[in-house]
């Protein structure tokens, strides 16, 4: 019932309000708070709630906010205007938004693109460049450690290069005596001397 009540009642002092400011031509500001919390206001058309702030201020004697929060305030205010500033240029950038544009203004901007796209190109060639000098390092460490690996087997020993050989020998060996066990057994098939005659024909 309280809701209700309180529903109705903001509803109908929000329109006295709205009255009051076309009928009277006065400023009205109005904030409610409800007991959630939720925050409801209402402020003249041909004003603001921070003006109307301001002249209270004045004229009560009453100090709401000290120079550091009319200072953090500015400062917000000059941010955002810089923020629009900025989505304004980043639209034009992108080519949109500029029929309103005049010779000059499009000259500017034409220049930043064609600035922006060399900025882009060295760089892509900065990369380039060290891509290739990567590779050409690679290359030559490949080129090394071959030459350090044919260096190696060259001094190796005469016994070391025997050892060697008779290991791989073994090796092979091993290798072939595997691959024989694993082939299946072939038929046979038995024929005499071509002096005697095929036992096979006979039987």
């Amino acid at each position: 019932n309280r809701q209700v009540t309180y529903s109705k009642r903001r509803n109908g002092i929000i329109k006295k309000a709205k009255e009051i400011s076309v009928l009277c031509d006065a400023e009205v500001s109005l904030v409610i708070f409800a007991s959630s919390g939720k925050m409801h206001e209402y402020c003249s058309p041909s004003s603001s709630l921070i003006q109307i702030l301001d002249k209270y201020q004045k004229q009560s004697g009453k100090k709401l906010w000290d120079a550091k929060h009319e200072n953090l305030s500015n400062e917000i205010d000059r941010i955002k205007t810089e923020n629009d500033s900025m989505q304004i240029e980043l639209r034009h950038l992108k080519g949109e938004d500029i029929t309103s544009l005049n010779h000059k203004e499009l000259m500017v901007l034409e220049e930043a693109l064609e600035n922006g796209l060399s900025s882009i190109r060295d760089k892509e060639m900065e990369i380039y460049k060290m891509m290739k000098k990567n590779d050409k390092m690679l290359e030559e460490e490949n080129q090394q450690l071959n030459f350090l690996l044919h260096q190696g087997e060259m001094n190796m020993g005469p016994r070391e290069i025997q050892n060697g050989y008779h290991h791989h020998q073994q090796q092979q060996q091993q290798q072939d005596h595997d691959h024989y066990q694993e082939q299946p057994a072939m038929p046979f098939s038995f024929r005499v001397h071509p002096i005697h005659p095929n036992l096979l024909d006979r039987i």
